[in-house]
């Protein structure tokens, strides 16, 4: 394991902020996990562990050993109609969307071209267009920091729900290694949320594989979402809000075409876009910090943007919102 000192984070964070950490190296393996975790102690430093830098806003330099996890590898453990993938928690998220989809496997489609890696996607309980982590998921190994021993946990023991889990519950004591999930054979696809069914039929396609379903959803977001190698951004910078139906119902009586889908629960999940360009932040820019054009959920880095500045147009934002609408908006990216 290769160990730097005061190492720039600006290529390994997906706004481009300019950052640097104290001490840097990259695991390949369980082995260099071990050993990174070894040398913050000696060093008496914190460890922080990234992957592909995508749900991250930096706001100083990272006083801490900062592991990125580069580990690699992807297999088939169990074979037949239902089908038990493992993947190495280094391995790029769409890339090895594309993998299941080229050996004919169903269940990430609706996943595709979201950032950052597989070890990440568990604990953000990544989710788009109707299709969440959980809802694919096996199980995982992830090393205690606190005891040094693996842990091996099921669907039940993650403790997932809307964009959380027990991994970001347990903030820094939980580093997955490996993530297992089930995929199928047979094409049962999710094609009820958003225009992923009106794109289909643009397209002329009326019996959809899993791989025509990726590529429609490849060319929505890449029409609603900056490219982060353009225009540095973390995707949704806010969570869609959930909220209780009375106040759904206050803001729907003001607000007609409030955008809100009605949960299991009784509660009532706002759409966090919608709320901020009605209070007219979509295309706001001051400085090199601003919301997107095309998408008010996105904050972007025009370039020279500090992540104090990012974090401080947020926070602007999340006042006016409150203010406006009663509705407290939750950071979606981990702030450091």
């Amino acid at each position: 394991m290769k160990l730097s000192e005061q190492v720039s984070l600006k290529p390994l964070n997906s706004f481009g902020v300019d950052v640097k950490a104290a001490l840097f190296a990259e695991a390949d393996n369980d082995a260099d996990v071990r050993a990174a975790l070894q040398l913050a102690e000696q060093r008496q430093l914190p460890l922080l562990v990234i992957g592909g830098g995508s749900n991250l806003l930096l706001t100083g330099d990272v006083q801490a050993l900062v592991l990125r996890m580069a580990s690699r590898g992807i297999r088939i453990v169990e074979d037949g109609e239902q089908v038990l993938i493992e993947a190495e928690a280094g391995e790029p998220w769409h890339p090895f969307v594309q993998w299941t989809l080229a050996q004919g496997l169903v269940g990430l489609e609706n996943l595709s071209l979201i950032p950052g890696t597989v070890g990440a996607a568990p604990m953000q309980n990544i989710g788009a267009y109707g299709v969440e982590i959980k809802d694919v998921f096996h199980s995982l190994t992830a090393l205690d920091r606190q005891t040094g021993e693996l842990r091996e946990f099921g669907l039940a023991d993650c403790n997932f729900a809307y964009r959380d889990s027990l991994f970001k519950q347990q903030a820094g004591r939980w580093l997955i290694l490996r993530v297992r999930f089930v995929l199928s054979r047979q094409q049962t696809l999710h094609l009820e949320y958003g225009p992923v069914r009106q794109r289909l039929s643009e397209q002329g396609i009326d019996s959809p594989t899993a791989s025509d379903v990726s590529r429609a959803i490849c060319l929505i977001r890449a029409e609603k979402l900056p490219d982060p190698a353009v225009l540095g951004n973390a995707g949704s910078f806010f969570k869609n809000p959930l909220v209780s139906a009375e106040l759904a119902a206050k803001v729907r009586a003001e607000h007609a075409d409030v955008v809100a889908y009605p949960q299991a629960d009784g509660q009532v999940k706002l759409a966090a876009g919608w709320l901020i360009e009605r209070a007219g932040w979509k295309g706001f820019r001051e400085g090199d910090a601003g919301v997107h054009k095309l998408q008010a959920l996105v904050l972007v880095n025009y370039g020279g943007a500090t992540g104090s500045e990012l974090l401080a147009l947020a926070k602007r934002i999340q006042a006016d919102v409150l203010a406006k609408f009663g509705v407290e908006l939750e950071i979606e990216p981990n702030v450091l």
